[in-house]
């Protein structure tokens, strides 16, 4: 459009990506860009979405699909509003553009993943994908060559706080938290030319208040809840409380996906085990009919879920076998399905302090069984959990690591990714130290390594189901990296993690550290 939409939304690069309908692979953007060429990894890992000719994304995140759905139904018209991909936003940006807005989920690289793997805290100290494609994107000079103003939102906004960057990126304002009911009347304001401030903080939206999208969303993703109230200290939506939407608002949502997107509904929530929960239990016949009612859809192939809480799978241990059997999973086209949850600790006493609900309606002193008890019932069920692990939480000591290194050895015959992250201050905690492989001690490593083995053991035989779907480029070469690491970079990188174990013993009996060469490693990783 020569003259160009008033309202265009984007999202960086790594978000306009269905990567391949391989929902977790999205987790790869977090990593350091010399981890996988570039001209590789958003070809064959990370391609675009889709989108017409003129550049109008045919699928795009979910949250910017609430943006879109918001302002349409406050009354922006939908020739005044434009989803584009950020490769072709030029073309949409003219004299007539008024407002730029850009969803990130990790804009300067400091989130878990993020720091935990790249950047001057990582385990690689260079940038990550999506702080790269973050920062080339908001800081395109033909994005404001009209005067057009550009807001940041999405999950990562809260990096953008400080006015430091955000200056330094030229980004005008920032909106933090829910959106939908803060940003149609911002747009507004920022049109008519009146003063607000850069910063913007959004509501809990109710219920009644979630708008149902439009358009298609990446690797049709459809929320069913939102919050948690679980109250985990260090994570923001844990401290928000759990609303579930209604049954016919999700299926119209999935409708929309049907019309464009992947077959395959992935559902999100913190916990879909706790949609329409009773308190902290599960409501066993509400996600039941909700799984029932979205397979009984024309066209609709299989169900995903994107979070899933352990506490829960054990509160109703029949459930997840219950919800394969309504998906068809554990057939040779359908043979498992994945999810991702929260391990974070072995430590009944860091559980106590720090995550106390997060165990519910259990106690912290259960969590080691619990976890093994979820894992159990996932692999009876074809439940595959993506697992995480947080390193550096305030007050954490060596036997709190150790703890959680004995509970990932009682874990290691059942099918699963386990990954370690770095503490990041967020939510009641954000005011405590952010954690970096600087402050990693020999117990750290040894842990670090205890989860590199377990990923070894089981990496191979699920990447060969997970990628199996995907076209034939993408799946050879994403098969190719895989066996490179498995048969070849594991040795290296082992022998690396034992030299950081020896470094922090020397470290503890000299006060000297050695520096190592971890960054040299990765770059040999490209296939």
């Amino acid at each position: 459009m020569r003259e160009g939409y008033k309202i265009v939304l984007t999202a960086e690069r790594c978000l306009m990506s269905n990567y391949h309908n391989a929902l977790f692979l999205g987790f790869t953007a977090c990593g350091p860009k010399n981890l996988i060429n570039p001209f590789f990894y958003f070809r064959f890992v990370c391609p675009p979405v889709p989108f017409y000719n003129n550049g109008i994304a045919k699928m795009a995140p979910y949250g910017l699909r609430k943006i879109e759905a918001a302002l349409l139904d406050y009354g922006f018209d939908e020739d005044e509003v434009a989803v584009v991909v950020p490769d072709r936003i030029r073309k949409f940006v003219g004299p007539n553009t008024k407002i730029i807005g850009i969803s990130s989920n990790d804009p300067l690289g400091l989130g878990p993943a993020s720091t935990t793997f790249s950047g001057p805290l990582g385990l690689v100290n260079e940038e990550s994908y999506t702080k790269w494609k973050f920062r080339e994107l908001v800081t395109d000079p033909y994005l404001k060559k009209w005067g057009a103003k550009i807001v940041v939102g999405g999950p990562g906004a809260w990096q953008l706080e400080d006015p430091g960057p955000r200056h330094e990126l030229g980004i005008d304002f920032v909106v933090i938290g829910e959106g939908e009911n803060v940003v149609p009347p911002l747009f507004e304001k920022i049109i008519q030319g009146e003063n607000v401030p850069e910063v913007v903080y959004g509501d809990v939206v109710e219920v009644d208040d979630m708008h149902i999208i439009k358009n298609p969303t990446v690797c049709s993703l459809v929320e069913i809840a939102r919050g948690c109230g679980r109250g985990c200290r260090f994570c923001v939506p844990t401290l928000r409380k759990l609303r579930s939407r209604p049954l016919e608002h999700i299926l119209k949502e999935v409708e929309v996906n049907l019309r464009y997107g992947p077959r395959w509904i992935n559902l999100h929530a913190e916990d879909i085990l706790r949609y329409k929960a009773n308190g902290i239990r599960v409501n066993r016949q509400a996600v039941i009919e909700l799984w029932e009612a979205i397979m009984k859809m024309d066209d609709v192939i299989g169900i995903g879920p994107s979070h899933f809480a352990l506490s829960s799978v054990v509160s109703e241990p029949t459930l997840l076998e219950e919800l394969s059997n309504i998906v068809g999973v554990g057939t040779k086209d359908k043979p498992w399905i994945a999810g991702q949850t929260g391990i974070e600790t072995g430590s009944h006493k860091i559980m106590s302090k720090h995550m106390r609900g997060k165990v519910l309606p259990f106690k912290p002193e259960e969590w080691p069984d619990i976890v093994e008890q979820a894992f159990g019932i996932c692999k009876d069920s074809n439940w595959v959990p993506c697992a995480t692990l947080i390193l550096g939480l305030p007050d954490e000591t060596e036997d709190d690591v150790v703890k959680t290194i004995e509970l990932l050895d009682r874990l290691k015959d059942y099918k699963s990714l386990i990954v370690p992250l770095f503490f990041v201050p967020l939510g009641t905690l954000r005011n405590k130290e952010r954690f970096g492989v600087q402050n990693m001690n020999e117990y750290h490593w040894e842990l670090m390594l205890a989860c590199w083995d377990h990923g070894i053991r089981w990496l191979t035989e699920l990447a060969q189901d997970y990628f199996r779907k995907m076209n034939w480029a993408a799946r050879t070469f994403m098969m190719r990296f895989i066996n490179y690491i498995v048969k070849k970079a594991n040795n290296k990188i082992r022998k690396i993690i034992y030299g950081k174990i020896e470094e922090c013993r020397v470290k503890k009996e000299t006060f000297t550290m050695v520096e190592g060469g971890w960054s040299e490693c990765v770059k040999g990783l490209q296939p």
